[in-house]
């Protein structure tokens, strides 16, 4: 496109309009094209505004342009408490201008129309200047989108439109409204606007203050530079767009998909799929396919949904998820999507007048939504209760993990007042308890969405893994052992005893249940063949040890006392092979939890060594090998431990499990031939499951064929 001599010639029209025109194509390149100078005021530093600013700069370039920005930083929560705090102002609104650019060139089409401002800075022929309004001690943002282009004799100046939106550089409808000088019914208005911004720039508007920023943005300029040197593919905007205007920050307290996260095919269907079941229903997805960025990406299209049908909208969201560390994980994802959500756990007295404050803020219309997140310890609580009981608006529940809200202690205590409820869990069927896992499809509703592991692995969510099942035989003593337990429980069934009793660990079926998952988790010839796979993967990073809990039930028989499995574990790979090595269990403290997983991903630590608390939840992508040395036959552990090292890492490729399954002694008591074979068959199940999937499927049932002979197993 060649450019126009000058500004009367471009063929500017007093107004553009997104179902007539392509606004950045018709006016935008043109008017910038012959000018010489380009003043620009706008409400935020967004990626729409920023990526218009370096189109057609070349031309304006060479033309020896000036160009004059004022925008106005977006004051988080924080920030408007630092100013409160007798926090320097300037400083205060420089660090929130400088998030607006960072979060703004997020985008790289962004990045690249700030970067080629680069050249121009370095002349001194662009600068930056926010503008901010005090009066009466309180400070508010400037709102106002006016434009003006100069050639050195004509002036169109322009105003934006004042419905604007939040959806990106594509597919928005705006308006603006353009004012021609050499157009005499123009004349005036344009003048007009071009004083204005001048009496912006001079600081001369009152209530309004203005204060210089080039400095302070040079080095987010001169690093998009760098950064987008070379990619020339991203100097022309889509067509069909029309980011000729600022883009908003959502009203606080609402959650915003952040430009920089892409949403994948899968976690769009599911959201879709949640819409359209009325915003209620379970996401079954695999463990590492993004459940949580699923959920906030749905919570924050509801809050969008909400407002769009009524603008005094208000959403109130609480997230439930099993552990502490657990809701600090969310709590990181969900700053991302901007809202600095309030943590409820612990002493009542931590969270609990903060949580009244926030509804009732929701409630007067002084936030337009808030996120809670707790425990289920928490959530099951009264003072809870009570609080959730107070509130009366829009209200999402999240569960994460959602299986366990179907333990009878907390599916009563589910709010019926949630109109929108969303459910995520790997595996919501509850384990032997059938009455807790109608409870929850009670509550939530159907399974809306499902995403298998093997689905996963097929659409890149998850990697690749090779399986070793490894045979571990029990010693006499614990055959023994497992025989004796066994028969009580048969008789226990025998005598009529209630099967939902093998959830309660507390009831004597429940006992034993767990006495017997014990001596396989700790059967005594898993440390041996553990030393031998961990020599020889010496020299290998990002390693998982599943660790039994407890003590091997022997000690408790012989009333003798003994090291735990995970601490022989800690000494053999501490102490003996020299491994950098942590542990990480319920009494690990959260900080301490939070240093580990920093650590192992930098590769400080080698191996970490676990006993249930990675089971849920816990993001631990850089892992790279698994050894299961203690497995039960609940799917619901065995899948979350198989998703917790398959999830995606840079420069992953694949992902080794190392799974030791306990057979029988050779040899053994012909009488005990059908315990033994039960044995076998519950231990095959898992195999079977994770073998399926396996790149070498193969190879790993093969090294359980001597065993199926022997027990006549092939049907397993």
């Amino acid at each position: 496109m060649s450019a126009p001599p000058f500004l009367r010639d471009c063929g500017a029209e007093s107004d553009y309009r997104s179902d007539r025109n392509n606004i950045v194509e018709d006016f935008y390149l043109p008017a910038l094209a012959a000018s010489t100078a380009y003043d620009r005021a706008v409400g935020y530093f967004a990626a729409s505004v920023i990526a218009t600013l370096g189109q057609g700069i070349d031309e304006f370039t060479a033309r020896g342009g000036t160009m004059r920005i004022i925008a106005s930083p977006y004051l988080a929560p924080a920030d408007i408490k630092d100013i409160e705090n007798g926090y320097e102002l300037r400083e205060v609104l420089q660090r929130a201008a400088l998030r607006d650019l960072e979060h703004a060139v997020e985008d790289a089409r962004a990045a690249r129309g700030l970067g080629k401002l680069g050249q121009l800075v370095a002349e001194n022929r662009v600068d930056f200047k926010l503008a901010y309004i005090e009066e009466r001690g309180r400070v508010g943002m400037y709102h106002e989108k006016i434009g003006v282009f100069r050639d050195g004799r004509d002036v169109i100046a322009f105003k934006g439109s004042a419905n604007e939106t939040r959806s990106g550089l594509v597919g928005n409808f705006e308006a603006i409204e353009v004012y021609r000088s050499w157009d005499p019914s123009d004349t005036r208005r344009a003048a007009r606007i071009g004083k204005d911004f001048e009496d912006l720039w001079e600081n001369r508007t009152q209530i309004l203050r203005v204060i210089p920023f080039t400095e302070a943005a040079k080095v987010i300029v001169e690093r998009s530079a760098r950064a987008t040197a070379d990619r020339y593919e991203l100097d022309d905007l889509p067509s069909g767009g029309t980011p000729i205007r600022t883009t908003p920050l959502p009203p606080p307290g609402t959650l915003a998909i952040p430009p920089s996260l892409e949403v994948r095919d899968y976690q769009k269907e599911a959201v879709q799929n949640w819409f359209h079941n009325q915003c209620r229903g379970i996401l079954r997805m695999a463990t590492g396919t993004g459940k949580t960025l699923t959920a906030l990406s749905a919570a924050a299209q509801l809050g969008t949904f909400l407002r769009k049908n009524d603008e005094s909208a208000s959403l109130l969201t609480v997230i439930v998820a099993p552990y502490q560390h657990l809701v600090d994980q969310w709590a990181k994802d969900i700053e991302w999507f901007g809202v600095t959500p309030l943590r409820a756990y612990e002493s009542t007295s931590k969270w609990s007048p903060r949580a009244h404050s926030l509804l009732q803020s929701i409630a007067l219309r002084g936030t337009r939504g808030g996120v809670i997140v707790t425990t289920n310890a928490t959530f099951g609580g009264d003072a809870f209760q009570t609080l959730l009981s107070s509130y009366r608006g829009h209200f999402l529940l999240i569960a994460d993990e959602a299986h366990n809200l179907g333990a009878t202690h907390l599916r009563t205590r589910l709010p019926e007042k949630a109109q929108y409820r969303l459910g995520l869990s790997a595996t919501p069927e509850r384990w032997f308890d059938e009455e807790g896992t109608e409870a929850l499809t009670g509550y939530f509703d159907r399974v809306v969405f499902e995403m298998g592991i093997g689905e996963a692995i097929g659409r890149g969510a998850l990697c690749h893994y090779t399986y070793t099942p490894i045979l571990v035989e029990l010693d006499h003593e614990e055959a023994e052992l497992y025989a004796e337990t066994s028969a009580k429980i048969a008789r226990l069934i025998a005598a009529g005893t209630d099967l939902k009793e093998t959830a309660d660990r507390d009831s004597p079926l429940g006992r034993l249940l767990k006495k017997r998952a014990d001596i396989i988790g700790h059967a005594h010839g898993k440390l041996e063949i553990l030393n031998a796979e961990l020599e020889k993967r010496r020299d290998t990073s990002h390693q998982l040890i599943y660790c039994a809990e407890g003590k091997h039930p022997l000690l408790y028989e012989h009333g003798t006392d003994g090291p735990r499995q995970i601490d022989q574990v800690m000494e053999m790979v501490g102490n003996e092979l020299r491994m950098p090595a942590a542990r990480y269990t319920s009494e690990t403290k959260r900080s301490a939890r939070l240093d580990i997983l920093r650590r192992f991903e930098s590769n400080d630590l080698q191996v970490i060594s676990s006993m249930r608390c990675l089971d849920e939840g816990v993001d631990v992508p850089a892992s790279r090998t698994a050894y299961l040395l203690s497995s039960s036959s609940n799917p619901r552990q065995f899948i979350q431990r198989r998703g917790r090292v398959l999830r995606k890492a840079p420069g992953k490729e694949r992902a080794d499990i190392i799974d030791f399954v306990v057979v029988p002694p050779a040899g053994g008591d012909a009488i005990r031939y059908e315990t033994e074979r039960s044995l076998l068959r519950r231990e095959l199940a898992r195999v079977e499951e994770f073998a399926f999937l396996a790149d070498n499927e193969g190879d790993t049932l093969n090294v359980l064929r001597p065993v199926r002979e022997r027990y006549g197993l092939f049907d397993t």
